[in-house]
Order: C-alpha cells, then structure tokens, then sequence
C-alpha cells in the first residue's frame, strides 16, 4: 500500500501592530486555513478513505503575474495533501500540491492548488489547478459529529477510479464548489481576514 503523503509547510509571522501610544491593538492575523480530516461523499457509500490536509496561508501581493506586477491581494503559499484509499483495489492513491489562492470569510474559506505529484496509478493532475473550499464549524461537542465540511472541484466517485480526467473542468485561481462533505474524522481550522487594499501606484 502506497504511504500517505505526510505534509509539513513553515507558517508565516505576522507582527502585531500598535496604535499611536504605543499601547499594543489586536490586529487579525493573515487567513490561514490548517488541518487534516476524513470525510464521506453524501452521494456515494463505499468503504474507501479519503482525506484532504490543509496547510495554507495568505501572503497578499507576492506573486507577479502579467499585467499585474504587484501581485493580487488573494495571493497565498503552502501545501494541500489528498489521500484515497480504494477498498476494491486495497491502495492508497495520493496527491500533493502548492497553494497560490487563499480567500476566507468567517468559518469558511476557499482556494486553490497546483499539483506537483501524484502516486503511481493516480489521476492525471500534475500541473493542473485543483479547487477546495472549507467549512470550519467551531470547536466539536463531546459526543457530536463534527461541523466541519470540505469540497473539491472533481468528482471524487469517478476520477480516482475510473481515471475519467476529461470530466473536470479548468479550475481558476479560487474556484471551488461550496464544502458539501462532511468531515467524520480530524477537523479544519480557518482564521479569516479581510484582503488588504491595493498598494498604491
């Protein structure tokens, strides 16, 4: 069985800031969206596993692109980890890739990876930009199931299976379907803040 890409990106520091006084002001942190979670697909049963790790944060203006040189305020670094595991074919598929698109709301966030590798007898996805969104539902009741969803721009019940890559569409930077699986295992937190304003000039 394949082994379960194991993941593990250096977060940004963020420096606080201080009013007038010198008196230290709260100030939110860049969005960040972290954590690990299984989670089932309410349109398929199966005994397969599957799993998405989030490790991404904002970094606004970092990446130039044609056009625009300063960048763009959803501009964003880290890492997104996907696991299957197929019951019918006892192995693990895996997936890795480099966020470059991060935009949160309170308790949701969605963005965007490049894939980088894919493990033997995986989807044709290097280079591909793949879409995810999430819902952080709070901190989980003792005894409850958990309110975290997840989404992701492919068909989960076919791509991994069936290898039918021509279904997904092109993905755009922070494209992603709204989180419509629920998490049955780990969880996912999302630390919001607004995008910053364009520099000037």
């Amino acid at each position: 069985m394949t082994t379960i890409l194991a993941i593990a990106v250096s977060a940004v520091v963020v420096t606080g800031a201080t009013t007038a006084s010198g008196s230290p002001r709260e100030r939110p942190a860049q969005a960040s969206v972290t954590g690990s979670a299984t989670f089932r697909l309410p349109y398929l049963k199966d005994d397969d596993v599957r799993s998405l790790t989030f490790d991404a944060h904002a970094a606004p203006y970092s990446r130039p692109i044609p056009g625009v040189p300063s960048g763009l305020p959803t501009d964003a670094h880290g890492t997104v980890a996907i696991s299957h595991y197929s019951a019918d074919r006892d192995i693990t598929y895996t997936a890795a890739g480099r966020v470059d698109c991060l935009v949160t709301a309170p308790g949701s966030a969605t963005l965007t990876a490049v894939i980088t590798e894919v493990s033997a007898g995986g989807p044709n996805w290097r280079g591909k930009r793949l879409g995810f969104s999430v819902r952080d539902g709070g901190v989980d009741r003792p005894g409850k199931a958990s309110r975290d969803r997840v989404g992701f721009s492919w068909d989960d019940g076919v791509n991994w299976t069936r290898g039918a890559e021509k279904h997904m569409d092109a993905v755009g930077s922070c494209m992603a379907p709204a989180a419509f699986a629920p998490v049955t295992k780990g969880g996912y937190r999302v630390r919001h803040a607004d995008l910053p304003l364009w520099p000037r000039g």
